[in-house]
């Protein structure tokens, strides 16, 4: 095998040949192909995308690349929930604990943050002491005790896509169909579930702006799920403006923790509990999208979730206390509210150039190993269509020095758009619902 053969193949639109990506894939976990080379075929696929064949292909590699969790049979139903990635998306900590609480096996393995979106395991090591280093084992064991385990892809499940994920999200790599499909299902098959449903983020802050273009890939992944076994459904969402207030890692776990006690912003909080109900209706917990809701609801509101989000942590290291006093988080040393500059609506507030300017305040990563500031972000409090007056605060940077503030600042006058009239209706909450090949619109 030649791999800069097979790298110009794919530049120029050619299909590889049965057997070339998994040789490949091998050939590049033993050090045999630089990352140089397979930043370039990334790049290739990228622009000429793959066909059914090698997309199946490529995700099979993936997940024979290492351990796959095998739950005894008889075994409570284990079910996750993945996005596709999102500015202010910290669902999955509300969700993991509720759908715990809920009576479902949550194995929630999770990635750190990619491009301008956050990653969930970044998230959870803002929490003092929180282990997401966690072994097949020690998953298995913890998932005995309290139902849940939240951990970074383990040295063992899907090596390949570990290597690659982390070289796409400093290569430019990232937004392609065939990679984002191949990367999760590889990933999500491995844990042996039950049942997975899928967040799949449409609008300008997506890796997928166009709503067409995230329900195919919604629809691909779902066959890939059925094609292993898996039931898979897929949610359609917004991410035409932030998810929720918060934008950054300690922020984000603080916002998390707000709406697991009941309060925190509606969009986050309606998210978490649809998700955790097409969840419970996809394992067999329910009867239906009705009785799910109720069931996910009265978790959230008895304090269920909070109790098991309290469990989690202590069980991974951390101390239960934080859901009490989240001041043990970090906090930036820098904060400065952010003003409307003149009077009108705001007609957008666009998260793609929010989710950036926290990678450059240290919130993210620009090169492979990079270390994160957890505690800078913002916080901003509008929404598209209201009516502010000038000078009102409009958002809050937290940032580790001053420069950090004017950067902020400066990040926050290109995201918050103000105008004269009111902006153009925006994406609803779910767009579609995607199982198997059928896409379902909700309007809602």
């Amino acid at each position: 095998m030649h791999f800069p053969t097979l790298i110009a193949r794919k530049r120029d639109g050619q299909p590889l040949a049965p057997g070339a990506w998994r040789a490949s894939l091998a050939a590049y976990l033993d050090g045999g192909i630089p990352e140089y080379q397979m930043a370039a075929m990334l790049m290739a696929v990228v622009w000429r995308g793959l066909t059914d064949a090698e997309l199946a292909e490529l995700t099979l590699a993936m997940l024979e690349s290492g351990e796959r969790a095998r739950p005894a049979a008889g075994s409570a139903p284990r079910a996750d929930k993945h996005s596709t990635g999102g500015v202010g998306d910290k669902i999955s900590l509300v969700l993991a604990p509720l759908a715990a609480a809920c009576g479902l096996v949550v194995p929630m393995m999770s990635g750190r943050g990619l491009g301008h979106t956050g990653g969930t395991t970044d998230k959870l090591e803002a929490i003092p002491g929180f282990r997401t280093d966690l072994t097949l084992p020690e998953v298995e064991a913890q998932l005995a005790r309290i139902g849940v385990a939240m951990f970074g892809q383990t040295e063992t499940i899907a090596p390949a896509d570990r290597r690659l994920y982390a070289l796409r999200d400093v290569t430019g790599t990232v937004p392609s169909l065939p990679l984002i499909a191949a990367s999760i299902m590889s990933k999500k098959l491995a844990e042996g579930l039950t049942a997975l449903v899928l967040d799949v983020k449409a609008g300008s802050g997506a890796f997928l702006p166009d709503p067409a273009e995230a329900t195919e890939l919604a629809r691909v992944m779902c066959r890939l799920g059925a094609a292993h076994g898996c039931r898979t459904t897929a949610l359609v969402t917004a991410m035409d403006r932030p998810l929720g207030r918060a934008i950054g890692n300690a922020l984000e776990v603080e916002e998390a923790l707000l709406v697991l006690d009941g309060e925190g912003p509606a969009d986050v909080r309606e998210l978490s509990l649809q998700l955790t109900a097409e969840m419970l209706v996809a394992a067999g917990l329910a009867r239906g999208p009705e009785a799910a809701r109720e069931q996910a609801e009265e978790a959230l509101g008895s304090g269920a979730a909070l109790e098991r989000f309290a469990q989690l942590i202590e069980a991974q290291g951390g101390s239960p206390a934080l859901v009490d006093d989240p001041a043990a988080l970090p906090q930036a040393r820098e904060v400065e509210l952010f003003e409307a500059p003149r009077a009108g609506v705001v007609a957008r507030v666009e998260p793609r150039a929010l989710g950036e300017a926290v990678v450059a305040l240290g919130g993210g990563r620009r090169a492979l190993g990079e270390a994160i500031d957890h505690s800078v972000g913002f916080v901003v409090s509008v929404r598209p269509g209201q009516r502010v007056q000038q000078g009102e605060p409009l958002a809050s940077v937290f940032a580790r020095d001053p420069a950090g503030i004017a950067e902020g600042l400066a990040a926050l006058g290109r995201a918050i758009v103000i105008g004269d009239a009111a902006p153009g209706p925006a994406l609803p909450l779910v767009l579609d619902r995607v199982a198997a090949i059928d896409v379902e619109p909700t309007g809602s």
